[in-house]
């Protein structure tokens, strides 16, 4: 069983801890580069699945949190961005989820005619 589940898990708990105001710096800075790469990857996912919108969603989101052009919002804002990743990444872990492999039937006999 895949468990692709897990690093939205990761993001979640490092968003959760975002919440709390007197995080340190090197916090938020974690928090970026996890969450880029945890969104972008889960849209790779959604494109391979052909998942158009959760392309857009999950690649706007890794977008948001891109350490490298940071996005400059204010702290008032930074809760309700986490909150809303926090829902997109728990709605990613149902609608992304690893299909269950399809189980071979046996073919029928063929008829020999005789």
């Amino acid at each position: 069983m895949k468990r692709l589940w897990i690093p939205q898990t990761v993001a979640i708990c490092l968003l959760l801890g975002a919440l709390y105001p007197h995080s340190p710096y090197g916090y938020y800075i974690l928090l970026r580069w996890v969450c880029c790469g945890v969104f972008a990857f889960a849209a790779v996912r959604a494109a391979a699945r052909d998942q158009q919108a959760w392309v857009w969603v999950l690649g706007i989101t890794a977008a948001i949190y891109n350490p490298i052009f940071p996005a400059h919002l204010t702290r008032t804002i930074w809760p309700v961005v986490n909150i809303v990743t926090i829902a997109i990444a728990l709605a990613s872990i149902f609608t992304l989820k690893a299909e269950k492999q399809p189980t071979l039937k046996p073919s029928p006999p063929k008829k020999d005619g005789k």
